[in-house]
């Protein structure tokens, strides 16, 4: 049996969606590559911090991959806890996602393990923390337009 056939496969908006263990994402993406999915189109993160009612896990990576000779698109989504903060690398299945998953790493702290260049992607090296986690200072300094027609 598949990797792909083990998993549940969900419906949204017309697009099929497989929520994958993190330990079985790469088996799977191999599989994916193999069974034609030649294209990693995006990767990004979701901080899902103020949802915790609705999900189990705090981040989530998802990845959606193109098979072009089929005409056929798959999300995956790949829960990642915020104690181990951590997925399985794609970048030697699809060399594309080396830059997708620095970003990843940059923006929301996920480590892609087996990754052959985690390095800051978009922010200075010395950055301290990872701005698009919702837990993350945005700073204190409000903004005063002149137009604002409330009292200064």
């Amino acid at each position: 049996m598949s990797v792909r056939e083990e998993l549940d496969s969900l419906d949204s908006f017309g697009q099929a969606v497989v929520v994958c263990p993190r330990d079985k994402w790469h088996d799977l993406a191999a599989e994916l590559k193999a069974s034609g999915f030649e294209m990693l189109a995006d990767l990004t993160a979701v901080d899902y911090l103020d949802h915790w009612q609705t999900h189990d896990h705090r981040f989530e990576v998802v990845a959606n991959v193109l098979s072009i000779s089929t005409n056929e698109r798959l999300r995956v989504r790949v829960p990642v806890d915020e104690d181990d903060c951590a997925c399985p690398s794609v970048t030697d299945v699809w060399p594309g996602a080396n830059f997708l998953e620095r970003e990843a790493y940059d923006m929301f702290g996920i480590a892609f393990t087996d990754h052959p260049d985690l390095d800051r992607i978009l922010m200075p090296e010395d950055w301290d923390g990872h701005p698009l986690r919702k837990d993350y200072g945005v700073g204190a300094i409000p903004v005063q337009f002149v137009d604002d027609p409330r009292p200064r």
